[in-house]
């Protein structure tokens, strides 16, 4: 969780789509997709589906952090509350 974090971090407020996140965290669909569901859950990560940027293409899935999200990033790489996660934990 604490990469996924790191990376939904690096821009809070930009919707990523789970493949970019698989690239950027080296995880694997079978342990982002689920960890991104329980996050979503527990109010950490916002899901929305957005339309494709390309006609013909499906439409897709994004992620971004919540405040609580983004709120828990900070206190677990005990940053300031204007800096985005460090990796501490990673």
């Amino acid at each position: 969780m604490c990469r996924l974090l790191e990376a939904l971090s690096e821009a809070s407020s930009e919707w990523r789509h789970g493949y970019d996140l698989m690239k950027v965290t080296g995880l694997l669909s079978g342990t982002l997709y689920p960890l991104l569901m329980r996050m979503t859950e527990q109010g950490l990560v916002e899901a929305e589906w957005l339309d494709p940027a390309q006609p013909g293409r499906p439409a897709r899935h994004a992620y971004r952090l919540t405040s609580a999200g983004a709120a828990l990033a900070r206190d677990l790489a005990g940053s300031a509350p204007d800096q985005p996660f460090t990796g501490a934990l990673a």
